[in-house]
């Protein structure tokens, strides 16, 4: 949930008196450093970034429209949760493709806005560090190719 980032350090740490190893880890948006207990990494979906292909693939899954308007404002927005927790980056892309084509056809609500923006947060992140590109190249790169 909080995008990619960098691990800086691996750093053993005891808090309420128990020890245990942490990555430090400085998140390039915000510029937030969060530690993270070595052992809950794979739990909380901290997963090494994805490889130049599997992002080309990934920014494929805008070209495809494949929206269920039908589906109930609270169960989408439910769904969507779903996919972005999962840290899973082509279900991430999903909700950014989805919710932008459902944008064009109507306007979004706040919470739908909200998931939007922190859907495109979380994958803009990733495509900075894959790309070897600023944060706002990043974000200039990904509308470009929702917008097409």
């Amino acid at each position: 949930m909080h995008g990619a980032g960098i691990i800086e350090a691996i750093e053993e740490k005891e808090i309420l008196g128990k020890k245990q190893m942490y990555y430090v880890m400085k998140m390039p948006i915000g510029g937030v450093k969060i530690m993270l207990p070595m052992d809950r990494a794979p739990s909380v979906g901290v997963r090494g970034i994805v490889s130049d292909e599997t992002m080309e693939k990934v920014l494929l899954l805008f070209k495809k429209k494949d929206t269920d308007a039908s589906v109930a404002w609270n169960q989408r927005y439910r769904l969507n949760m779903e996919k972005i927790k999962s840290g899973d980056i082509y279900k991430g892309a999903e909700v950014i493709r989805d919710l932008e084509q459902t944008c064009q056809e109507r306007t979004l609500g706040t919470g739908d806005k909200k998931m939007l923006e922190e859907a495109k947060r979380i994958l803009i992140s990733e495509l900075a560090l894959v790309k070897e590109i600023s944060e706002d190249q990043a974000a200039c790169l990904l509308d470009e190719i929702v917008r097409q």
